[in-house]
């Protein structure tokens, strides 16, 4: 037997919150280190992981054993009232077959949503009506078994394992070893089990029951649980599990530690050779929109899209009808005419109630289809908006609409939603809260008890910008100094390098949704929103659950809309008047006024000290100039702000650096502002489709520098081919469009 003949069956992730310290792709990497086949993920209590844990599996060429470390009430799951035996016991539940993975995502969520007391607990009900394609490992040292072999209870060993072979299958029950001779009582039960087992004739197999990868990491994950428990590091009454080795051990220690029972390390590969489930990424599981009779989702939605076009544009001419049927051909060759009418559905719904919508936000702007519906509000042709921002057949992914009601309004929105595909269709998505930098420092730092304003000083030398990597701000000089200089702050920040964005908690996510066609816990499992039990929430974040192809939405309550709609109200109670905020025309002067006063308190994205001050320097005098300076407005881009307001009042001269350059920015003064003015110079001066300058966006976006590299020598390549130079190339690229 060697490496890749045994196979790490029960790993935590950080998804066994603060008690699991690897990302899941750490798992997976640390599996492939030690040349191993497959690997196997049993979080605590949820199925958080298990879908991002597939696909870094799939990535790295691992085979994936999807699990649970579930908890099993010692009567039934519904046992809260004190005096009544509310114990739980570990038991670890590893998905065999695709139904046995339905089931599991059926035992997580009836674990959470029907039997949660300080844990999420399954009982024997459960587990016969849902065990069938499920191996079970007894678990932990805790486990209903081991604490029966703990107590060399045979009677008790012989009960439990014909219960559990009842409902999972005579096959599908092993008895689990581990070698943690710190662990008081570990090296009596698997005496003990390796005995039952022969008598009762159930295999054993062996574990680690990692919860971190390296025995180094031993450090780090003793202060992640000191800060699940709020306890600190000194404190030797802490629960800790610092005495043991709970790596992902390489397979010669393992076979040193069980060369007396060598079958349950060959068992370890016996289990992941059965265990096949399979995830579908790459295709679209969008809803099936109900219907009139006779009629088909292309049909029904080029019928509504033409008459929103004929009313939108009575005068149109060749130029529009072509963009109109440009885009619903990508529609239908993409597959998303189902998705226009769901969203155009419940957007009408809305308006027709009352309920304020905003005008679209982002990309969905720039398609002329969404402006036809009703969908956006902004004509994309009169604003130079491009489609292939939104949906590019180039670059295959589902339409993203964000959606903005009045927030006192949106889960009204919601439940109509709700109410049309059934409430266990529609679910709102999960998010993690995660160890950020400074967060990890200060926690770190409780840990090891250092005082809070010591702490607090220490950790406000990290820069407060969104997204700031520890790493990064060692680079400063305040911090890297602390850092050499103290021994302390080097532990703690050394710690917090290992914690950093690490998943601490679970909320509900602000405005993501998914609607599914089959109901939503054949795709995920689900749970009660922690201090809201009226609200049931996914157990996967949204990414896993776009990659399985779910449709996502985005149910944004925005309190601006919620002002806007009450004033409408009050100017039509109190004035008789009944005004559509759509109507409002973009060149009112009065309007103009206040913005060149700086008079926005409260006028969405225009109300900060800075955006005001700068609004009167500009002077603005049309619509594109607020455009202009929302989009200049951010990290970076916010340097070009004093040029720009010079320019519009010439007193500074606009400057192109080709004059093939001036038709794309002449409308912002000579400098590059919107995205898709990138498409247009790559279309311009390379040559490229606008669906192949959408990858160029893209690829500027992520900032890889791989990806920037070879798409600058795209664009050199596609420039010279088109007669201009190669140094006029290079600058635009590096000047105009990075």
């Amino acid at each position: 037997m060697n490496s890749k003949d045994f196979v790490h069956l029960h790993c935590h992730s950080t998804y066994s919150l603060l008690e699991g310290l690897p990302r899941p792709e750490e798992v997976v990497l640390q599996a492939k280190k030690l040349n191993q086949s497959a690997v196997g993920l049993a979080d605590k209590g949820f199925t958080y992981g298990l879908i991002e844990f597939y696909q870094y599996a799939q990535k790295h060429d691992m085979k994936p054993i999807l699990g649970l470390e579930t908890y099993l009430a010692a009567r039934t799951r519904h046992d809260k009232e004190s005096g009544v035996d509310t114990k739980r016991y570990p038991l670890v539940l590893l998905a065999e077959t695709q139904e046995g993975y339905e089931n599991l995502l059926q035992l997580a969520t009836k674990a959470t949503i029907e039997g949660m007391y300080y844990k999420p607990r399954i009982d024997s009900e459960l587990l016969k009506q849902y065990g069938k394609g499920l191996i079970a490992l007894s678990g932990p040292i805790s486990g209903a078994i081991p604490q029966a072999a703990l107590a060399e209870d045979g009677e008790r060993i012989t009960q439990l394992v014909e219960e559990y072979q009842s409902y999972l299958g005579k096959e599908n029950l092993y008895f689990e070893l581990m070698d943690l001779p710190n662990v008081n009582g570990q090296a009596e039960v698997n005496q003990q089990l390796i005995r039952w087992g022969k008598e009762l004739n159930v295999p054993v197999v062996a574990t680690c029951n990692s919860h971190y990868c390296h025995s180094q990491d031993v450090e780090a994950h003793d202060v992640l649980l000191c800060i699940q428990k709020n306890a600190r590091v000194d404190d030797p009454s802490r629960f800790s599990m610092r005495d043991s080795d709970f790596s992902m051990r390489p397979f010669d220690e393992m076979e040193k530690a069980f060369n007396h029972v060598p079958e349950a390390l060959e068992n370890t590969k016996v289990i992941a050779d059965r265990c096949n489930v399979e995830l579908k990424f790459g295709t679209y599981q969008i809803p099936r929109f109900p219907l009139p009779k006779g009629k088909d989702e292309k049909g029904h939605l080029r019928e509504m899209v033409e008459k929103g076009f004929t009313q939108h544009y009575p005068k149109a001419g060749q130029e529009e009808r072509d963009r109109l049927e440009y885009e619903l051909g990508i529609i239908e060759q993409m597959g998303f005419s189902g998705y226009f009418l769901i969203v155009s559905d419940f957007i009408k719904e809305a308006k027709r109630r009352g309920i304020t919508v905003g005008p679209g936000r982002g990309s969905a702007a720039g398609s002329l289809v969404s402006y036809c519906l009703d969908i956006t509000t902004l004509d994309p042709l009169e604003h130079g908006l491009l489609f292939e921002r939104f949906l590019n057949p180039a670059r295959i992914s589902m339409p993203d609409i964000d959606i903005d009601f009045a927030d006192t309004s949106r889960d009204e929105v919601l439940e109509y939603v709700r109410e049309k595909y059934g409430a266990d269709h529609v679910v709102q998505i999960c998010t993690f809260g995660t160890l950020a930098a400074r967060a990890a420092v200060k926690d770190v730092g409780r840990a090891y008890g250092v005082p809070f304003l010591e702490m607090n000083t220490l950790a406000k030398l990290i820069p407060e910008r969104p997204g700031t990597m520890l790493a990064e701000a060692l680079e400063t000089q305040e911090l890297k100094a602390a850092y050499e200089s103290n021994e302390t702050y080097h532990t703690i920040i050394d710690t917090a390098l290992r914690l950093e964005g690490k998943a601490r908690h679970v909320s509900v996510h602000a405005c993501g949704v998914i609607i599914t066609e089959k109901p939503t816990i054949q795709y995920t499992a689900l749970q009660r929103a922690p201090k809201d039990d009226t609200t049931i929430i996914t157990q996967s974040s949204a990414k896993p659950l776009e990659a399985l192809g779910l449709l996502k939405m985005d149910f944004l309550g925005l309190t601006n809309l919620t002002v806007i709609q009450t004033t409408l109200e009050i100017i039509e109670r109190t004035q008789g008047k009944k005004l559509d905020i759509t109507t409002i025309p973009l060149d009112d002067s009065a309007a103009f006024a206040l913005l060149q006063r700086g008079d926005t308190t409260g006028v969405f994205q225009l109300e900060s000290g800075g955006m005001r001050r700068y609004l009167k320097q500009l002077k603005p005098t049309q619509f594109e100039d607020i455009t202009a300076m929302v989009s200049l407005y951010r990290p970076g881009p916010m340097e070009w702000i004093p040029s720009f307001i010079k320019r519009k009042h010439g007193k500074e001269k606009v400057k192109y650096i080709h004059d093939d350059l001036k038709p794309v920015l002449e409308p912002t003064y000579g400098i590059g502002i919107y995205q898709e003015q990138i498409l247009q110079i790559a279309q311009i001066f390379a040559g490229y489709s606008l669906g192949e300058a959408d990858l160029l966006r893209k690829a500027i976006g992520k900032k890889i520098k791989a990806e920037l590299d070879a798409q600058r020598e795209n664009f050199i390549l596609g420039a010279t081919e088109k007669g201009y130079e190669k140094k006029l190339a290079e600058k635009i690229f590096d000047d105009v469009i990075t």
